[in-house]
């Protein structure tokens, strides 16, 4: 282990000295490869006395811990993280071990008490969980060891005195006299213990203790009857399969008193069980290589019952659908069984699914002491069957398998989280497929396997596996080989779906009818999410081929349907139709890449993506449309290669997209999805809006008239945008488009922000609070993170600092789910901000150079912002001079004012003034309600005399363009 917790702190290769350094690396430990906020790491580990300069202090903590322990620390824009593997943390390799199975390597790691040494209040917790986890891990241990025929007593007595309440040992300890033939000691512990509850916390011995006192009342246990086969691997990530199977099989009643303690082990219970009153027939079904065997025999293994647990094999059985009747279906066999109550675990019954049915129904109805766990590719389908999914394993049980089969591939190999949850996602989480990758590691790099995850359906097994689990092909053979012509067609152009398809779909697309589909789901080929049906990649590469007509029906399915979504985009059902299209979005992808008209596919996504912000992807899909059909428009698509032009070619716009009443078309310049804006916009969009003034349809009036309010405001005469942008929102809260209305507001409230009218912009951006909340789900510039950010800024800028504090974090924490790294540099600038207006520079500033370090594809004006910040609290001559640059080639009119006003605090005040006065044009306003801006003309004025100061204004109203002006006098 690299890092050491459980016990005092222990790094590989380092001493750390002073006790803050210490608590600082337990706490990244605790979460490691996982960002810490520095919030969070400050209210740790100075809790209820914060330094005076708290961000200093960290840092400066940080520094001292990189010296002692290097290569440790990693920062982020938030905080910190330990950039170590999980499993070089001993704690967390502890509970990987212990939820394993291996109690003994687990407590192996334990050197004393958890987080030895560290008295803060953030360790109290994890030290009492980790000590907890550590108790149940031995007596899990002592159990295995009781169970192999140790000598556990005197340890047991000495724990039990130790922990005087903790009924796990008490019970272990009486097992353990059972086994020493002190048969009246054990019940002499019984009655202590259950005295001590009874005073002390006024309870009654729990079910465990129960029963160990019921196998101390008994003459004689017998050993369990089983040919269960013994484990040779961990099993891993099914407990909660494992529980809902015993669940049913136990039913209501005293269940506990009729089904062991599940455990990793299978020797921890020796009390004999009643019968069981619940299910009688669970089949366990899946895909193949779900791992329904293995589950089975581990479900199996935990129910104790009087006839012992049999497994019947009937994959491997030579002859044995012939044999399976005459075997089973024999008076001898009925009479041996009737009276008993045993547990036959029925395997594979895909390929003999008739035969097996008959016979389970007809043993079922004969013995009724009788349950059968069943597993197959699809239901026996007869009565009183209980079915239980075996689904593929999420991704955190997917990574502990995949991880721990590398380790017994490669002991010195323990392979990167962030890779290990990559190949799992990749191989749809099969038990199986992760095993064979895991082996394949013996012998190759990580890297390497990744680029082999493509050819996953010949990665080979263990020699002595059986031929259908030897490889993922194998593995599919053995379903297919069981369909019939009309499952096989309908599955393989399921494979031209992405993400699952509705049966409308299917039925357009492929001509399968209900029936197919349904078998396809009862063999576990396909499955049923809501109303979708979907299918594992692994499967979808393995019946993949070439099906040009399907894959055009698919590509003319998925137009129409982005087509019929289009008009429903503009009235209240907006949400509505936006998550159809989410839901579609592989589809409509797919559909794209194949369809020999990909320009009929783009126009109708081109709104979509523009109301959600997806610059990237608008530009990407337009680059790729034209260069599948070229620089002339096809006829009858002027309109959709126009728009592709402008967005991936930085084009003017086309006369198809000048005179078209198409959402993209109005949105397309002001909502920047061209390189940058055309020549004219101003004119252009208004004069669209003119156009439009008396269209028919009020949303594409209000809509233009939108964007043109957008434009003014970026672009023309500022003081001028709210004149269109009332009207258009008036006009849009009656068509119901959430996304205008939101976006009214917000640029609203940009304007009156603009004429330094505080209280009413913040009013405005409070306003569509239940809109934003209902568009969270499409994507940051609509999502709460926007919103929040927004009225965090104005709640700082009219001095509600607490406020805006509570918003901003809420903004930080969707910012980080967002994953977007623009988002999240802009909640930083928003945090930067408030530290300096909070007074604490220094924290501003380390935020601030932070954000503007990150490699990330951002707005010249939110760049030039985070300088102008950064001139505030630092010193201002670089980061000004950035900020003049970013601007002198950009036309966005209030970005410019807003900069020109930063850098004319850093002037002397002649040139102050001046600034002030090109500000003011830019703004259209001839006098702000800024209380900043106000302050500095103060001061200006002060210094110049009224007269000067006047004189300077006109000035610098008249200088053409004063970033260059600003930029050659320092």
């Amino acid at each position: 282990m690299r890092i050491g917790i459980l016990g005092p702190l222990q790094i590989a290769g380092a001493a750390v000295g002073g006790a803050r350094v210490r608590a600082l690396l337990v706490r990244l430990a605790l979460d490691p490869g996982r960002v810490v906020t520095n919030d969070r790491l400050i209210d740790d580990l100075w809790p209820g006395e914060p330094p005076e300069h708290p961000m200093a202090a960290l840092q400066s903590l940080v520094s001292r811990a990189r010296r002692e322990a290097p290569g440790l620390i990693s920062s982020h824009p938030s905080g910190y993280l330990l950039d170590v593997p999980a499993d070089e943390v001993d704690a967390q390799a502890f509970e990987r071990l212990a939820r394993a199975g291996d109690a003994h390597a687990a407590l192996a790691l334990w050197r004393g008490p958890a987080l030895g040494g560290i008295d803060l209040p953030f360790a109290l917790a994890p030290a009492a969980r980790l000590e907890e986890l550590r108790l149940a891990a031995l007596a899990g241990r002592i159990a295995a060891d009781l169970a192999a025929g140790g000598d556990v007593v005197a340890e047991l007595e000495e724990l039990v005195a130790e922990h005087r309440l903790r009924e796990p040992f008490h019970a272990l300890l009486m097992r353990a006299m059972v086994a020493d033939g002190r048969r009246g000691q054990a019940l002499e512990v019984f009655e202590r213990i259950r005295a001590r509850l009874a005073d002390e916390l006024g309870v009654d011995p729990g079910a465990e203790l129960r029963e160990a006192h019921l196998a101390a009342l008994r003459d004689e246990e017998p050993e369990p009857r089983s040919n269960l086969p013994a484990r040779l691997t961990s099993f891993v990530g099914r407990s909660d399969d494992v529980a809902r199977i015993r669940a049913l099989f136990v039913g209501r009643g005293d269940g506990l008193a009729r089904v062991r303690t599940l455990s990793v082990g299978r020797g921890d219970d020796v009390a004999r069980i009643r019968p069981l009153t619940g299910a009688r027939l669970i089949t366990l079904v899946g895909p193949g290589g779900a791992g329904k065997t293995r589950l089975a025999v581990e479900a199996a293994a935990t129910l104790r019952v009087p006839d012992g647990v049999w497994l019947v094999e009937l994959a491997p059985a030579a002859g044995v659908r012939v044999a399976l009747e005459a075997v089973f279906k024999t008076s001898d066999l009925v009479r041996t069984l009737r009276g008993t109550s045993p547990v036959i675990v029925l395997d594979n019954c895909e390929h003999l699914i008739d035969e097996a049915a008959r016979v389970a129904q007809w043993l079922l109805g004969e013995v009724a002491g009788l349950r059968i766990i069943a597993t197959s590719r699809e239901p026996l389908n007869i009565p009183g069957e209980t079915l239980h999914p075996v689904l593929p394993l999420a991704e955190e049980p997917a990574v502990e398998l995949l991880r721990d089969r590398a380790a017994a591939a490669r002991p010195d190999l323990s392979p990167d989280p962030a890779e290990a949850a990559r190949i799992c996602r990749e191989l749809d989480g099969i038990p199986l497929a992760i095993e064979l990758a895991a082996a394949r590691l013996r012998t190759m790099p990580v890297s390497m396997l990744v680029e082999q995850l493509g050819d996953r359906l010949g990665f080979r097994g263990s020699r002595t596996s059986e031929p259908r689990h030897r490889t993922l092909r194998a593995v599919i053979d053995w379903s297919w080989d069981l369909l019939s012509r009309e499952e096989r067609e309908l599955l393989r152009g399921l494979s031209v779906f992405s993400g699952g398809a509705t049966a409308e779909a299917i039925g357009r697309v492929c001509g399968g009818d209900l029936d197919l589909l349904s078998a396809l789901v009862d063999k576990s080929l396909i499955a049923l999410s809501g109303d979708r049906y979907t299918m594992l990649e692994t499967i979808r590469q393995y019946v993949t081929g070439d099906l040009p007509e399907i894959r055009q029906a698919h590509a003319r399915y998925y137009a129409e349907l982005a087509e019929a979504a289009e008009p429903h985009l503009r009235t209240g059902e907006q949400v509505k139709w936006l998550a159809v299209l989410d839901a579609e979005q592989g589809n409509l992808d797919a559909a794209f890449r194949h369809s020999d008209d990909p320009l009929r596919i783009i126009l109708p996504r081109l709104w979509p993506w523009i109301m959600r912000g997806r610059r990237h992807e608008v530009i990407a899909n337009a680059a790729t449309a034209l260069r599948r059909v070229g620089d002339v428009p096809p006829e009858g698509r002027e309109l959709a290669h126009g728009l592709c032009m402008m967005a991936a070619m930085g084009a003017e716009p086309s006369r198809a997209v000048r005179e078209s009443d198409h959402p993209a078309a109005l949105h397309s310049w002001a909502m920047g999805i061209a390189m940058g804006p055309p020549r004219d916009v101003v004119a252009l969009t208004e004069a669209s809006a003119q156009r439009l003034r008396e269209h028919p349809d009020a949303w594409t009036r209000s809509t233009a008239l939108l964007v043109a309010g957008i434009v003014r405001f970026e672009y023309g005469a500022v003081h001028g945008a709210e004149a269109l942008l009332e009207p258009a929102l008036d006009g849009l809260r009656g068509t119901g488009d959430r996304w205008g209305q939101w976006t009214a507001y917000f640029w609203l409230s940009l304007a009156a922000e603009n004429r330094g009218d505080f209280a009413r912009a913040l009013a405005l951006a409070k306003e569509p609070e239940p809109i934003a909340t209902e568009l969270a789900g499409l994507g940051a510039p609509l999502g709460p993170m926007m919103f929040l950010l927004r009225l965090s800024q104005l709640m700082m800028r009219t001095g509600d600092h607490a406020g805006a504090a509570t918003t901003l974090e809420r903004a930080w924490q969707a910012a980080l789910r967002s994953e977007d790294e623009l988002t999240i540099a802009r909640v930083t600038h928003a945090r930067a901000e408030l530290a300096r207006r909070s007074g604490d520079p220094g924290a501003a500033a380390r935020l601030l150079r932070g954000a503007l370090a990150m490699d990330i594809d951002a707005p010249p004006q939110f760049r030039a912002f985070m300088n102008i910040e950064l001139a505030r609290v630092s010193e201002p001559a670089e980061p000004s001079r950035r900020a003049l640059e970013l601007m002198a080639t950009c036309e966005d009119r209030t970005a410019r004012a807003t900069v020109l006003e930063g850098v004319a605090e850093h002037r002397d005040p002649l040139m102050a003034a001046e600034l002030l006065g090109a500000a003011r044009v830019l703004r259209g306003i001839t006098e702000s309600a800024d209380p900043f801006v106000i302050a500095l003309a103060g001061r200006c004025r002060a210094a110049l005399g009224a007269e000067r100061y006047a004189d300077a204004l006109v000035r610098g109203a008249a200088i053409p363009n004063p970033e260059r002006y600003a930029l050659s006098s320092p």
